[in-house]
């Protein structure tokens, strides 16, 4: 139902290097893909494309809030498709799509068949990207091998700069603290692994600490590592240790797969940026034009204090039993045109363990029943994208960040839809994106 996090903040609206072309988002402008190349705010490292055709990115993530994640940080044209089905053409010149393979919660097996699957097809022209969760979880392993087979390379760094998580001696720390030392798996059955290492089994691979990434012998590193058939396995700690992974990697040439976070695709989005903006998209529904459903399927403790913002400035509140919703019995009331109204699950006697995804499928049920159509706001990558499977929708059109990980997009119908993974932002998180995307009247609440 959600991601947890060692660390719940945001960094605002407008990070460098994470916006989507074009479009308008009602209350402000979301930042152009080009913005932090052309202003120089982006973090030291290659910022420019180089002669010749822009590169083809395809990258597949293992959930929704994450694919999202990761379309707005590579910063090119292009769309996310709601897998593991087809999802028409294949990438063109610098376009990257972006396949949200929805395997978090499959058996290992079966994940690694969906990676398998959407790169049968891949050419040598395109750079394959594997995006995954920065505290490890999921099936890592097994999509880790499936995504290295028919490589000519694989390298990997999972540090994730913006929200506290680095990488030292190939541990993942929270806000410093080793993971296996902090309470990020208290959702999962097992522990944490102790290293990246670990947590990608018996995949060969050797660790690059920082003074090699920070030194001039980054690529002929991780040349001889890919070429002994070993994985390098990247330090990092800041943006600019992750613009020396993504340049050093694409030196190796092509046919080299990434592996990591949200961090490192921006990365790769500041290397392959065009000098030029990316053509505008469509304009998003303005102010008003349908209701907005809030639907907050996380347990997160942050969550209540995020709804709770919200009410407080007139948002009305529907909070749906766990009996309602295994019971398939849940309402959601139909909304007011242009109002606003959070839905979520009301959980004060407990979830049994193990129900999680049951209530989640009740939710998307409830929110698919609304008879209005409405712009949606969805936290928790489940979430996400069982309410759009139930509505139908099977590809997105991202167009930037509301603020880190609140990922604005459309559905082919108009609609705008907001994700954002479950443990990500601030007391005003769900406040800043209703504001963003229904700006108030002068002397309004909301």
């Amino acid at each position: 139902m959600s991601e947890p996090s060692g660390r719940a903040a945001d960094d605002g609206p407008g990070v460098p290097g994470r916006a989507r072309s074009g479009g308008r988002t009602p209350g402000g402008p979301v930042r152009d893909a080009g913005d932090s190349a052309r202003d120089g705010r982006g973090s030291a490292g290659p910022t420019g494309q180089r002669a010749g055709r822009p590169r083809r990115v395809l990258a597949i993530a293992d959930d929704l809030s994450g694919a999202a994640e990761i379309s707005v940080a590579l910063a090119l044209p292009g769309r996310i498709v709601l897998g593991p089905r087809a999802g028409g053409p294949p990438p063109a010149d610098g376009e990257a799509v972006v396949h949200d393979l929805d395997t978090r919660q499959l058996p290992g097996g079966a994940a690694a068949d969906a990676v398998r699957a959407a790169l049968k097809d891949i050419d040598a022209g395109t750079l394959a990207y594997k995006k995954v969760d920065s505290q490890l979880r999921g099936n890592f392993a097994e999509e880790a091998a499936a995504f290295a087979e028919g490589a000519a390379g694989l390298v990997v760094t999972t540090a994730l700069p913006p929200l506290g998580r680095t990488v030292r001696g190939g541990v993942v720390h929270l806000d410093g603290i080793p993971l296996h030392e902090t309470d990020g798996w208290r959702a999962e059955a097992a522990r944490p692994p102790r290293s990246v290492a670990e947590a990608l089994g018996g995949l060969p691979a050797e660790v690059v600490p920082l003074d090699v990434v920070r030194g001039p012998g980054l690529a002929a590193r991780l040349a001889a590592l890919t070429g002994r058939g070993l994985a390098p396995l990247c330090d990092a700690e800041t943006a600019a240790d992750l613009d020396a992974v993504a340049a050093a990697a694409r030196a190796c040439g092509p046919g080299v797969r990434l592996l990591g976070t949200a961090g490192l695709g921006a990365a790769v989005g500041r290397m392959l940026a065009p000098s030029h903006p990316a053509p505008a998209s469509a304009p998003l529904p303005g102010p008003g034009a349908r209701p907005l459903l809030v639907v907050v399927g996380t347990a997160e403790p942050a969550a209540a204090e995020q709804i709770a913002a919200l009410v407080a400035l007139g948002a009305r509140h529907v909070a749906l039993t766990t009996a309602a919703l295994t019971s398939q019995e849940a309402l959601v009331p139909a909304p007011g045109t242009g109002g606003i109204t959070v839905v979520s699950i009301d959980a004060r006697t407990g979830v049994v363990p193990g129900a999680a995804r049951a209530l989640v499928a009740g939710l998307a049920r409830a929110v698919a029943a609304v008879p209005v159509p409405a712009d949606l706001v969805l936290t928790g990558g489940e979430t996400a994208r069982r309410v759009l499977d139930a509505l139908g929708v099977a590809e997105l059109a991202p167009h930037g960040q509301i603020h880190h990980g609140a990922v604005l997009a459309t559905a082919p119908d108009g609609r705008a839809v907001v994700t954002r993974p479950g443990s990500y932002g601030g007391v005003d998180s769900l406040l800043t994106i209703a504001r963003a995307l229904r700006p108030a009247p002068s002397g309004e609440a909301l």
